[in-house]
């Protein structure tokens, strides 16, 4: 099976081994995808890849980094924005024909697993906003890589990308490994009473993107 090994940009960690490990076609309600199962060593996580359409060797190719959230993708939990932007990120890439989701396993509650983010919501019900919940349980605010992700998307061949994020670490990341982003396409999700705080939080803590029709 294809491997790419790589050491994450300016020291930023140990050197990463991602594998693929296994590819079938996958119909779903949103058009059919080839699926693409990786692996990445050091650990035992796991992504997986969506690809719509040729996109080796390709620009300007639609591309969304979407971090696991079972909360959000599975059971439309209205405490994140996550589910919606996932299903509105499938459905620009079926309108277009061709794009890339990668679904970055791993990344539930920015990192730091179920058992902890249902704690930090306990957290939050006591008035504690989404990163002062996880400081206060000993935790990063944000414990999520994308290294692994550019790796992906430079096995897939894949030259350039706009990129469906508000989220400005996922740019730097993929410019810091050679993958040039043309272009921010905003995932333009309304906020709800019960993500409003969430979603603002992102903005000043994070710096994360957010037009007001968002």
């Amino acid at each position: 099976m294809p491997t790419l090994s790589q050491t994450p940009p300016e020291g930023g960690g140990a050197e990463q081994c991602v594998t693929l490990a296994a590819t079938a076609r996958l119909p779903t309600r949103y058009g059919t995808f080839t699926s693409y199962a990786f692996r990445v060593a050091p650990g035992d996580t796991e992504h997986l890849a969506l690809v719509m359409g040729d996109v080796g060797n390709q620009a300007s190719v639609l591309t969304r980094l979407h971090s696991e959230c079972v909360t959000g993708d599975v059971l439309g939990s209205y405490r994140c924005d996550c589910g919606e932007q996932l299903d509105l990120a499938l459905r620009y890439i079926a309108a277009e024909g061709r794009g890339v989701l990668l679904y970055l396993r791993g990344h539930e509650g920015r990192g730091i697993g179920l058992s902890n983010k249902i704690r930090a919501y306990a957290l939050q019900e006591q008035g504690l906003d989404t990163v002062e919940a996880n400081l206060e349980l000993g935790l990063p605010d944000d414990a999520r890589e994308y290294d692994s992700a550019a790796a992906i998307l430079r096995m897939l061949k894949v030259s350039s990308v706009r990129l469906m994020s508000n989220n400005p670490k996922k740019f730097d990341t993929l410019v810091k490994h050679g993958i040039p982003v043309c272009e921010r396409v905003a995932l333009a999700i309304p906020m709800r009473d019960e993500n409003e705080r969430y979603i603002r939080t992102k903005q000043v803590k994070f710096g994360h993107y957010f037009e007001e029709n968002e």
